[in-house]
């Protein structure tokens, strides 16, 4: 049987990866190696500066007090028992649109995944629930397993994993899904002051209202539009028309 790792950066007892763990068993082995705690927007952080700790929660279910890069790293070379045939990386509560997508590390453990050579995607629930509210990481789920299958049956591209995000609506009303583009998302606002009871100023960063790109065929034109948003990333960050155009224009000399 296929072995699958499931990660994520909400910690390994959040809603959204118990529910993308039961549902990835009908498909495969699964294993789950994941944070302790919450390690939201790490982004593509190694632990390098002391030991890591694993411990073994319950059969076939691993914390590691790391990052989400951590977690593919050990898990795949040391805990596992075989090469994975994927791993999927969430359900992370909130979006991981446009450049959010630099911080997350939800994304960040699929980028691991794939320098790795291993194909990954990285699935994220779009939060739009008042506060009380259910989360449907159901949906999610059954759209984690479809992408699973997909890529069971297909592989991915060299070099590139999914960038999954769904809309937080039950599955009947999802219109279906639709591959995009990473969208620009820029926050304004973000960086808030604060005084401690001394009187010392500190910094929050978090916050205020985010400005979007237009465009139809962007990640969160299709969370709007009640679609499931699937976006190839690729790991080659050369911007190969700037290449070209820099190649006749450079002229600096030492």
């Amino acid at each position: 049987m296929n072995i699958i790792l499931v990660t994520n950066d909400d910690g390994v007892h959040s809603p959204g990866i118990i529910s993308l763990y039961k549902i990835m068993k009908e498909i495969g082995d699964v294993y789950v190696v994941a944070p302790d705690r919450e390690r939201s927007a790490v982004s593509h952080a190694l632990t390098m500066h002391r030991p890591l700790k694993v411990e073994h929660l319950d059969d076939h279910i691993f914390s590691l007090n790391g990052t989400p890069t951590d977690c593919v790293a050990v898990g795949i070379n040391k805990i596992i028992p075989d090469k994975p045939a994927f791993v999927v990386s969430g359900i992370n509560k909130g979006a991981n649109l446009g450049d959010d997508i630099t911080y997350s590390g939800t994304v960040s453990a699929a980028i691991e995944s794939t320098i790795m050579g291993i194909p990954a995607f990285a699935i994220s629930l779009v939060l739009s629930k008042k506060p009380g509210l259910p989360f449907n990481f159901d949906t999610a789920s059954k759209v984690a397993v479809e992408i699973g299958k997909y890529i069971l049956e297909n592989s991915l591209p060299y070099d590139t994993f999914l960038n999954v995000n769904v809309p937080d609506i039950p599955i009947n009303n999802l219109k279906g899904f639709k591959l995009t583009r990473q969208g620009k998302r820029v926050y304004d606002g973000s960086i808030h002051e604060t005084f401690d009871p001394h009187g010392e100023k500190h910094y929050w960063i978090g916050g205020g209202m985010p400005y979007w790109e237009h465009g139809e065929d962007t990640d969160i034109q299709a969370i709007l539009d009640n679609y499931v948003s699937v976006t190839p990333i690729h790991l080659d960050l050369t911007n190969y028309d700037a290449l070209k155009f820099l190649q006749n224009r450079f002229k600096i000399k030492i």
